[in-house]
């Protein structure tokens, strides 16, 4: 757990987590109300073990709802809750309406075979 307490002034615990296929990480840490989902992040130090994540465009959520200015606001806007855990999501590999059109393309070949 990452600890930035100090002493005397009140603070709550917070996750942090990202995944790689291979591999994932989930940091607890320590930190004032009114901290943002983007600022959990960098005092999480997880940028550090995962140099590939770029803040400026990674999408992030809160228990897989997305921080997208919408249902929930922006990652610097979101001021994080008790026991919330911010998650940052990799870019997808596939377009999910694409792969299931190749699935499903895929499936009536071997159907007419």
């Amino acid at each position: 757990m990452v600890d930035v307490e100090q002493p005397g002034v009140e603070t709550m615990m917070v996750e942090v987590a990202y995944a790689l296929p291979t591999r994932q990480r989930t940091i607890a840490l320590q930190v004032k109300p009114g901290t943002t989902a983007r600022e959990a992040v960098e005092m999480s130090g997880i940028l550090n073990e995962f140099p590939e994540i770029d803040l400026s465009t990674a999408e992030m959520g809160v228990f897989a709802a997305a921080l997208d200015g919408k249902t929930l606001p922006q990652p610097d806007q979101y001021q994080v809750r008790a026991r919330d855990r911010v998650e940052i999501y990799r870019p997808l590999l596939a377009d999910p309406k694409a792969a299931r059109a190749q699935r499903a393309a895929r499936a009536k070949q071997n159907r007419s075979n």
